[in-house]
């Protein structure tokens, strides 16, 4: 299974402990993970699945592999910039989505468009949407049980 985790290029304090914690938990399930291979969330997620003997995915918005953060695994340049995103999507059988701005806001919005789930931490909240699918867009308070959920969700 392909569990990708989506999130801001910059996090602090408890959001980077989190994405750490969301990384070891998709290492220990025996999972890989897929990110855009970048800092903040991507970085410290992928430094959680490294820590816990994982392998990490990288799908890079530039062309060059020496862009990604050292916790990536096996580095996918693109050249798509913020089109990649479609390719994390597609990759991830799952995602999981932690804190982030548009551009996470975005890759929510793109699974839920072609029905993959996403199991949302401390991230955004759709319910004005209206059109959200609960079984498709759930909210949790933890990380192991976001990486249980995600799990559950990619087995469907």
């Amino acid at each position: 299974m392909i569990i990708g985790v989506i999130g801001g290029n910059k996090c602090s304090g408890n959001v980077c402990e989190i994405a750490e914690a969301v990384g070891k938990y998709i290492a220990e399930s025996g999972a890989h993970l897929v990110c855009g291979g970048l800092g903040g969330v991507m970085e410290y997620a992928c430094k959680g699945a490294k820590l816990a003997g994982g392998k990490t995915i990288g799908i890079l918005p530039g062309m060059d592999k020496a862009d990604a953060n050292e916790y990536v695994d096996i580095p996918i340049p693109t050249g798509l910039h913020t089109a990649r995103n479609m390719v994390i999507i597609h990759t991830a059988d799952v995602l999981i989505a932690i804190d982030g701005g548009y551009g996470t806001l975005s890759e929510i919005a793109f699974a839920l468009n072609v029905g993959k789930p996403v199991v949302a931490l401390q991230t955004w909240s759709l319910e004005l949407a209206g059109k959200v699918d609960d079984e498709l867009f759930l909210h949790v308070d933890d990380p192991k049980t976001a990486v249980e959920l995600a799990i559950k969700l990619g087995l469907k």
